[in-house]
Parts: structure tokens; sequence; C-alpha cells
């Protein structure tokens, strides 16, 4: 028997892999550079990174959203609106260019709107069916992943629905969060405030003195005004604590107050810090696990506003109080009608909670962090349970469990992907669900003539988190809507259905209560 032995890699094969690895290494790094000092595209920041990174074949990092308006509007009247307000916010005409180090936002030169906002037909399907389809495509486009090579945004236009018309809305998360986009939208609808003009560029300084320049207002002022703007909303001494740490001389001439200050915070952080990475699990029910690569989408019609506020005003709680109060006991009832025993479990639910000033809404970006709300499925008292809500939100306030968390997601945009999931992981594995509850206009809009009749959106899960749970007050109503993953909830429809029964239900036993007693 004959051995071959292969050759070993000529000298020059050798060399000439080592020159392309050290060449691609070059341009990645000299991209980077370049972006972070401005000098060509724009920098994305840490947090937007993590986002932009966090895509995975069960979850896909995109808002995804649906007006549904009647009597409806034309694919040319859609797209002359979208040029004339969404357009006017740069980075909607800007595609993300990845490297080692990050990514930056680059003008797309060959933008074509045609690439972003598609017509669509739903199927034909038995009458009454209608909303069952729409729902099917919005649970599709979830998980349809958007075009790289083109800025991470898509408006698919179904015509002739229900006397109207439909549009969903697919934005990467790395573009913006919810409130920011919600902000963004309303420049869309009749009447809107005007997107803000662009600020003209200011040159520059470049090397090493402009890298101080971008370390000192991206990486230390940001997070630091954010916290300051936000907690100086509500008077609390830990915002002059925070100047203080940013601006030291501003403190000497009250040193024992802001050593009382320091100490305090110092508490609260470590304090909460602790709470966020040591947070226990949560019960063990269907909706943990692994997820698949599918969706389900179900929403409810709208409850009237006012009876919700009726019901908070009786009992003394927030109309918060109440919807997730109603959202913990439509999950119960789903669990208990499949068979599992609910008594004395609870859910973790990761909401979102705003670090950007309202006036700052419109700025696009990742400015939240987020609080872990645990909501007691078990307790099937309805008066009973929101009560036990109102205790637990308002243990939350005060919190800088946000902040922490808006904090961990800029240092895991710095890591490179294997060690970000890692990290992220701590919040996905801890929680099968992200909440959000935003409240929008009283009165409904129009949009080129026609009745925003009802508004949704989603933002996206994590990890393995399965559940997306979505409250959203508009038009005089109360929207409740819910995307899951197809593996461990296949029936969303089943946790709507519950959602009004629920409220019905505390309604008529608020009613009941002795109040001349």
């Amino acid at each position: 028997m004959v051995t071959r032995i292969s050759k070993p890699a000529s000298a020059k094969a050798v060399k000439d892999t080592a020159q392309k690895a050290a060449q691609k290494v070059q341009k990645d790094v000299r991209r980077a550079v370049a972006g972070t000092l401005g000098m060509s595209g724009e920098r994305m920041s840490k947090v937007d990174t993590a986002w932009l990174r966090m895509d995975s074949a069960s979850n896909l990092m995109m808002i995804v959203g649906v007006w549904i308006l009647k009597p409806g509007v034309s694919y040319g009247a859609l797209c002359e609106r979208v040029e004339g307000t969404l357009l006017k916010f740069r980075r909607f005409k800007q595609r993300v260019v990845e490297d080692t180090a990050g990514a930056t936002w680059v003008d797309d030169k060959s933008f074509d709107i045609s690439q972003h906002i598609v017509i669509e037909k739903l199927p034909h399907v038995a009458k009454g069916q209608e909303q069952n389809a729409l729902q099917d495509r919005v649970a599709e486009l979830a998980m349809k992943p958007l075009d790289p090579k083109r800025p991470l945004w898509q408006l698919h236009l179904i015509e002739d629905y229900d006397g109207g018309c439909v549009l969903i809305v697919r934005i990467h998360h790395c573009i913006a969060d919810g409130i920011a986009l919600i902000a963004v939208s309303m420049s869309m609808v009749d009447g809107g405030p005007h997107p803000p003009e662009r600020k003209p560029k200011v040159e520059k300084r470049g090397g090493l003195e402009g890298a101080e320049d971008w370390i000192a207002g991206t990486l230390i002022k940001s997070l630091t005004q954010f916290a300051v703007k936000t907690l100086g909303k509500t008077g609390d001494n830990l915002a002059s604590t925070l100047e203080m740490l940013i601006d030291p001389k501003q403190g000497m001439s009250n040193t024992a107050n802001n050593t009382v200050h320091m100490a305090k915070i110092a508490y609260q952080l470590a304090s909460d810090a602790a709470a966020l990475v040591l947070m226990p699990d949560d019960s063990p029910t269907r909706l943990k696990g692994t997820p698949g690569t599918t969706k389900k989408v179900a929403w409810c019609q709208p409850i009237p506003l006012d009876e919700v506020k009726a019901v908070g005003k009786a009992l003394n709680c927030s109309l918060n109080d109440v919807l997730l109060s109603c959202v913990a006991g439509a999950i119960g009832e789903y669990l208990r009608a499949l068979g599992d025993n609910t008594a004395g479990q609870e859910i973790r639910a990761m909401v979102p909670v705003n670090l950007r000033p309202l006036d700052q809404a419109h700025k696009l970006g990742n400015n939240f962090g987020l609080a872990p709300l645990v909501l007691p499925i078990g307790v099937e008292n309805p008066i009973e349970r929101v009560y036990e809500v109102r205790r637990r939100m308002g243990a939350l306030k005060g919190s800088m469990q946000p902040l922490l968390a808006f904090g961990m997601l800029a240092l895991a945009g710095t890591l490179i992907k294997p060690a970000q999931e890692a990290m992220l992981n701590l919040f996905s594995k801890k929680t099968p669900a992200v909440m959000t509850n935003v409240p929008g206009p009283k009165e409904k809009l129009k949009f080129c003539g026609s009745t925003l009749e009802q508004s949704l959106f989603w933002v996206p899960q994590s990890g393995s988190v399965g559940l997306g749970v979505s409250i959203l007050s508009y038009g005089g109503g109360v929207q409740f809507g819910i995307i899951s993953d197809a593996t461990l909830c296949p029936d969303p429809q089943k946790i709507i259905d519950e959602f009004e029964p629920d409220f019905a239900k505390l309604s008529l036993v608020t009613l009941l209560l002795p109040w001349g007693a």
C-alpha cells in the first residue's frame, strides 16, 4: 500500500491567504474608524447595534404594525405621503453596512421606493374570515427578513379589505424603538406635525481630536443625560446625583447632602443590579420552551376606554393596572382551559420603559430600558388580582432596572455576536413574554383622507421569548393584540377571546361591591 503525503501549501499560497485576511481586517478597521469619526456615513450606536445583531431564526427584530383604513388609499397617494413625510427622516433612506467593530448607516444611492412600498391582495376566503386571513399574512411577514442590502423597512398595502385597505408596517428595531416610531408615524397622518428640518452638518474634527469628541458625546453623555432628564422630571434626588457624576465641580458646595445622595444611588444601583441579574425563574408554564420558526397573530375588537377608566377610578387603580390585570386573567384562563393548574403561578413579562424626554420622541434610535413585571396569572378573583398588580407596579416605581437594562444593551453592542447572545439570554430565559402598553390619540386620525379605524403594533421578542402582548388605546377604545410562536402558543386567539370577558367580570364585580357600607 502506498501512502500519499499531501504537499504542504506553497509559500506563495500561504502568503496570499495571509495578505487577503490582513486586507479584510484593515478594511473593516478603516471602515469602523471612518464611521466613528464621521468621515463616512454615520456610526450606529451600540444599543442599536445590539438590536441589529439580535435577529434569529425564531425571532426577527422587527416592529410590526397594522393600520386598518376606510374607505382606503391608493398606491400613488401612499407613495406621495411617504416621500413627503417618512423619507424626510434620513434613516429611512440609509442602509446598514456591518463590520467587525459594529455597523454604519450609509446613504442608499440606489434607493427605490417601489422596493419598500408593495401592493398585496389577500387570498379569497369565505365571508367573515377576512380578519383570519389578514392575521395569517401579518404572521408570515413577521418572519420574513428584510433585505439587508436596502434600508430596513417595508410597507405592504393590502387592497380591498372590508370596505377599505390595510397597511402592514415592518421596521427593523435598529432604526428606532416604539415610542420614536409612533412619533414618526404621527407626521404621516393628515394634519400631523411636519418632520423636523435636518440640521446642517457641522464639520467635525479629525484624527484623535475627532475620536475624543465621539467618545465624549456618544459613550459618556448619552446614557447619563437620558437618566438625568428622565429622573429629573420626577424631581428625584437621583437626578442631582447623576448630574454630580457628570460634573463633580457642581457638587462641591453641598458635600454632605451629595454624600448622602451618592450613598442612596449606590445602594439603589446595587440592589437593582442584583435583582436584575439574579432574578429567579418564573413558573414553568407551557408558554416557556424552545420556539420554532413560525408565528401566529390575533387581536380583538376595541373595548370602550371610558369603561376601563371608570373601573380604575372606582377601584383607585390606574388604567394600566386594570389592563394588565385583565391580561393576566386572560392568560390564566387560557392555561386552565388547556387543563393546566395555575394556582400560585405567575409569569414575568419584560416591559419597555421610555428613557427619552417626550419632546425628543421623534428622534430615531433606541432609548428605552426594560422592567420585569411579574403577572399573577394564578389569582382568579378579579378584584384581588387587580390590587396585586397595582402593588407590584408600585414596587417597580423608582427602580433603576430600566436604566441598567439600557446599559447592558449598550455593552452588548460592543461585544461579538456569540458573547452578545450569551449576555442577552439573561432576559429571554427568565421570561416568556414581552408586553407593551401605549396610549394613543383619543380621536381617530385621518390618513390620505381615509379614517384610521384600527391601529396595532408589536415589538419583537428576542431569544427564546415566544409571546408578544400589545395593548394600545386609540380613538376611544382599547385594543388587545398578541403575536406568538406557533410552537409554544399555537392559538393566541383563545387568549384574546378571554380578554373582554375578564374585563366584563371585573367591571361587574366592581359594581357589586358594597360602596355604601
